[in-house]
């Protein structure tokens, strides 16, 4: 149904980390220069930790998309670290494409041992990465300290980055594993998004329907200027009144559909006083820059928006072929006369976001 109406090429609101997606803050960059450094400066031991949502797993999967296009980085992906420590040398074994069925722990050393040392002899890179790695023991975690024994004169042969929530610092501060900690080289932390990068964010995936307009082609603007009275439209249906009409708090995604995003003073249509303009009874009063009528605070005059919108000429004729109803009081009121009729949609327990009896 997403697809079809806002003619999009994927489904919408997946929750799936998609490296194409990703919005490099400072921090971001931070982070993915931290890890891809200690790989391949061969620093050993990397940490990076974040809150639930802040891109770990995001940016790992854009650090295995730069391994994925060189030939000397083997690296196993380790994403639940709810096991023995057996299991988990298994686990990284048989992901490095090692045979270790029916090997007792010894022999799974010794050969991930011996596959680690040969790869370094020819100067490859080899990477275990161990995501959610909050949730691993203390057992498991010495484990991957010794691990990091593998090593020359000058190198570590095993890169180990490990990546999990904000416990994971906690647990690599405790004292129990004080050689763990003094042998990482980076660490590095992920926040939330703060209110200049979210704008930024929008902005990246939105053109500005001001900015757009002046750089495409007639049809494509003739096309949004069309969406963007849709997009009127589509506010209204759901009692939404943008406040500032201004072309700029609209923007363009990259698939041509117009939508609003600026909700500084959004407001229920059905709380406006939708009014047409008042006739000027003497000269005076239409001459005059102030208003000569008595003007509420809720008080919406629709007739007067193109006078404001800076929409450009050659598409003031289209908007008004088109949605020449938006810009009279009498539209307006019969949508704020039925969102007033209809039931309230919470979109948050009613506990919550239901005003108070």
């Amino acid at each position: 149904m997403y697809k079809a109406f806002y003619n999009l090429k994927r489904n919408p609101f997946d929750i799936i980390p998609d490296p194409s997606f990703l919005f490099p803050t400072p921090r971001h960059n931070e982070a993915m220069a931290a890890l891809y450094h200690g790989v391949r400066a061969h620093r050993g031991f990397v940490v990076l930790t974040g809150e639930v949502g802040t891109g770990k797993t995001l940016l790992l999967r854009c650090l295995l998309e730069l391994f994925k296009k060189s030939n000397d980085v083997a690296y196993a992906y380790v994403f639940n670290g709810r096991l023995s420590p057996c299991e988990f040398l298994q686990y990284v074994a048989t992901d490095f494409g090692l045979s270790v069925s029916g090997k007792n722990k010894s022999e799974i050393l010794l050969e991930f041992s011996n596959y680690v040392i040969g790869r370094g002899m020819k100067n490859l890179t080899t990477v275990l990465i161990v995501d959610e790695a909050h949730h691993l023991s203390a057992e498991i975690l010495e484990e991957i300290r010794l691990l990091t024994n593998l090593e020359t004169a000058r190198d570590k042969l095993l890169q180990i980055l490990l990546v999990g929530q904000p416990e994971l610092d906690d647990i690599l501060d405790s004292p129990t594993l004080r050689q763990l900690k003094q042998r990482i080289a980076h660490r590095a932390q992920l926040a939330p998004l703060d209110e200049n990068e979210t704008k930024g964010y929008i902005e990246r995936r939105l053109r500005p329907l001001n900015l757009f307009l002046r750089e495409a082609d007639p049809a494509a603007a003739e096309a949004a200027i069309i969406d963007y009275g849709n997009a009127l439209r589509e506010l209204a249906a759901s009692n939404v009144f943008p406040g500032d009409l201004l072309l700029k708090n609209f923007g363009v995604t990259s698939h041509g559909r117009v939508i609003f995003y600026d909700y500084d003073e959004v407001c229920l249509v059905s709380d406006c006083v939708f009014r047409d303009l008042p006739q000027p009874r003497y000269e005076e009063e239409e001459t005059s820059a102030e208003p000569w009528f008595h003007c509420g605070p809720h008080d919406v005059f629709p007739e007067q928006w193109l006078q404001f919108l800076s929409i450009p000429p050659a598409l003031r004729d289209v908007f008004i072929r088109h949605h020449a109803d938006l810009l009279t009081a009498a539209w307006w009121r019969t949508r704020a006369a039925r969102s007033a009729e209809a039931a309230p949609v919470y979109t948050l327990p009613e506990s919550l976001s239901a005003p108070a009896a």
